[in-house]
């Protein structure tokens, strides 16, 4: 219960940088162009930071077990997620119902998950949080760029393999099984620079929520359906299935794993749409909707999840 509260106090936080991003846009201080060098700056540089500092652990079993925990857990949840999702989400057009099953599949893991576990559990929470940011980045571009773009050819391993955070873990891991530790000052500003994720993260999603009609997208009957589903519905199954597997879970590895898969839907959705010329118009409603109705359905979810625990 108490981490519920507090989880609830966080995103409510999330909610004030979200209206900061929104303010920002329409008084014209942030424009599409200056957002998008502060979502590459959060994504290529800020983010790959933090998860690399999260790495800066003294090493123990219960560490690398954990980590492997959160891998394992995340591929099960990712396969619930896709085999769920393609056989409820039915109906519209080819783009549109395409668009709404990667919305229920994929979350912000990036721009949400890794700063509210930051803020909830430090750096172990980040730690764990990298595993399922590693099965999200490979699905994300095999499954999740072929089902926009319905064009198997558009699979980029290079994508994955060069993704910077991807990278960050990988070093990262090499760090920390060798026991090598940054000297104070670099560690010092790597960790001050990765502080400022959440803020940064929060008005990048403000900004392309400010470009949006939030009154249109929440007339649409459909958009509660799919947030019903990515929001509720498949983080509680993943949360049961859990509870069937016939081994001892850390809680730390459960919890960050169902954190990332209660986030609202990825921005990469949207960025998606753009490049394929699909619905981009709806895919950002979609991550308007369930980014806001997140503030309520995150700490429910946990809440849940601690219950159970």
């Amino acid at each position: 219960m108490e981490l519920a509260v507090i989880l609830l106090q966080q995103v409510v936080i999330m909610l004030l940088y979200l209206c900061i991003g929104i303010m920002c846009h329409k008084t014209g201080l942030i424009t599409d162009t200056s957002n998008k060098g502060i979502s590459n700056l959060v994504l290529y540089v800020i983010n790959p930071v933090l998860i690399f500092v999260s790495y800066q652990q003294e090493f123990s079993m219960k560490l690398l077990s954990g980590l492997g925990t959160t891998f394992a857990l995340s591929t099960i949840g990712y396969v619930l997620f896709i085999i769920g999702a393609m056989l409820l989400v039915r109906g519209g057009d080819n783009a549109s119902r395409a668009t709404e099953i990667f919305s229920v599949i994929y979350s912000n893991c990036g721009f949400m998950g890794i700063p509210i576990a930051k803020v909830l559990f430090g750096n172990e929470g980040v730690f764990y949080i990298t595993a399922f940011n590693t099965v999200f980045n490979i699905l994300v571009w095999t499954h999740g760029v072929t089902l926009i773009s319905g064009d198997k050819s558009q699979m980029n391993l290079k994508k994955i393999v060069t993704n910077p955070t991807i990278i960050a873990t990988f070093i990262g891991f090499l760090f920390f099984v060798l026991k090598i530790q940054l000297p104070e000052m670099i560690y010092s500003a790597c960790s001050t620079l990765s502080s400022s994720v959440a803020p940064l993260a929060m008005i990048v999603a403000g900004v392309i929520i400010a470009q949006t009609s939030i009154l249109k997208a929440i007339s649409k009957p459909r958009i509660y359906f799919v947030c019903l589903l990515k929001l509720l519905v498949f983080p509680v199954l993943c949360l049961w299935l859990f509870t069937l597997i016939p081994f001892e879970i850390s809680e730390m590895a459960e919890l960050a794993t169902v954190l990332a898969f209660c986030c609202p839907t990825a921005t990469m959705g949207t960025m998606f749409a753009v490049r394929y010329d699909k619905n981009a118009v709806y895919a950002a409603e979609i991550f308007a909707v369930t980014t806001i109705l997140s503030v309520l359905t995150m700490p429910a979810v946990i809440f849940i999840q601690q219950a159970i625990f």
